[in-house]
């Protein structure tokens, strides 16, 4: 088996820098067996073990201090076939080597998030989304996986086999066993048009059926303290590839996205009340610009600047009030805000943990830069959102428990009572999966 690390070398933190653990070992597997010996042997000593991804969950889902097992190095072999566009790879891929692998093949993934350093397992794990009308959340593409559950058996599942425990793995925060590889389903590899320009909010929020349903994939980012937003869409045209120059990709994505806005959040830290003119600045320098590319490398792009998210997903029809409500919460904070609000929309899923399980969803997510006050923002917000019925992201900073959370999903007793028989004694849980699901 993998060896371990002792545990003044099992330090970890997140990407944020806002969770830190020490494990009391750190587990590497590098094949399946290695991943159920690592379970038996946790279990045979009465430790906790949970495996964790590349760290971009702002939540403590990842925190443990029992052992740790990290998946990077896990080689199941990966399975490309083509003709039923079908992949099999292993759970620690990250999406990144993944679209590329992809890529190689003729093939990608329907959809894709804003970044993709996340891996595979962390990604499905916690419900990571795009944005599109027609699209669910990621864990939508996934054909069948294999877990290691918590008595250390093995488990492949799919919509067939073992059907209860693929409809409860496929969004379960680690919580019902270790998920050891995952097989996607891809589409034929396709070019993105991307549009970017800027609007007034409420000329986007009157006009939202048509922005929504009208392009393969929509969002907005709205500036605080003005009324202005970024609407970006997506739609699939032939392969004729015109992408950004280098010089204007760069200037765009690099040096105004981070490096730029990297010293206007420092500045507003350093002094609060520049913040709403910093906001207005950014607004007004936005301009419009359209080009195409491979869908990931326009689906994802660099986040250096540092912060702190909570996402809701609320009911589609509630996002008007729920931006009313967050435009007032801002303007009454003690403090201000130094990051843009995204705004992102999915169709229905039937994953029972999934944010968008049985509706269509309006995603709202709201940021703060690091070092900045961010709590009273956060539950502002997160009032109004429970209060129309929103959904935490799984992977995002959130105060709810499992007494709250239980109503907001249909299915919560089916998927407890998975969790029940493949982790009876709770090896994978840790004080946070304890809050949220008892």
């Amino acid at each position: 088996m993998a060896g371990t690390a002792p545990p003044t070398l099992a330090g970890w933190s997140n990407w944020a820098g806002n969770q830190r653990a020490t494990a009391t070992a750190t587990v590497r597997p590098t094949s399946l067996a290695d991943v159920t010996e690592a379970v038996r042997a946790a279990a045979a000593a009465g430790d906790r073990i949970r495996a964790v991804g590349s760290g971009h969950s702002f939540t403590g889902v990842a925190v443990t201090d029992g052992r740790r097992m990290e998946l990077t190095a896990l080689d199941t072999g990966v399975r490309v076939d083509v003709d039923r566009r079908l992949v099999t790879v292993p759970a620690g891929i990250t999406l990144r080597a993944l679209n590329d692998l992809l890529a190689a093949h003729g093939l990608a993934l329907p959809n894709l998030g804003d970044i993709d350093a996340q891996t595979i397992a962390g990604a499905i794990s916690t419900g990571t989304h795009g944005t599109g009308a027609a699209y669910g959340c990621l864990s939508t593409f996934v054909e069948a996986l294999t877990l290691v559950t918590g008595t250390g058996e093995v488990l492949r599942c799919s919509a067939d086999e073992h059907p209860d425990v693929f409809a409860a793995a496929r969004v379960s925060l680690g919580a019902v066993g270790v998920l050891a590889e995952v097989t996607l389903r891809c589409v034929d590899a396709f070019v993105l048009h991307a549009h970017e320009r800027p609007a007034p909010l409420d000329d986007v929020l009157a006009d939202l059926p048509a922005l929504v349903e009208g392009h393969d994939h929509a969002e907005f980012y709205w500036f605080p303290y003005t009324d202005r937003v970024q609407v970006k869409t997506n739609d699939r045209v032939p392969a004729d590839d015109r992408p950004l120059p280098r010089w204007r990709g760069w200037l765009d994505d690099e040096f105004l996205s981070n490096t730029l806005f990297e010293g206007a959040c420092r500045l507003g830290r350093a002094v609060p009340a520049l913040a709403p003119g910093i906001s207005a600045v950014s607004a007004r320098a936005l301009t419009e610009r359209r080009y195409t590319g491979r869908s990931d490398r326009v689906f994802c792009t660099p986040r250096r600047v540092r912060f702190v998210e909570m996402e809701y997903g609320l009911p589609r029809e509630a996002l008007g009030e729920a931006l009313g409500a967050l435009r007032r919460i801002v303007d009454g904070l003690p403090f201000k805000v130094l990051f843009p609000v995204e705004v992102r929309f999915t169709a229905a899923d039937d994953i029972w943990l999934s944010h968008g399980y049985g509706r269509e969803s309006a995603y709202v997510a709201i940021h703060q830069y690091v070092g900045m006050p961010y709590e009273p923002y956060l539950r502002a917000f997160e009032q109004v959102a429970e209060g129309l019925g929103g959904r935490p992201h799984w992977g995002k900073l959130h105060w709810r428990d499992a007494g709250s959370l239980a109503a907001a999903y249909p299915r919560w007793a089916d998927f407890q009572a998975v969790r029940d028989r493949l982790d009876p004694d709770r090896l994978f849980t840790n004080p946070h999966l304890t809050r949220i699901l008892g």
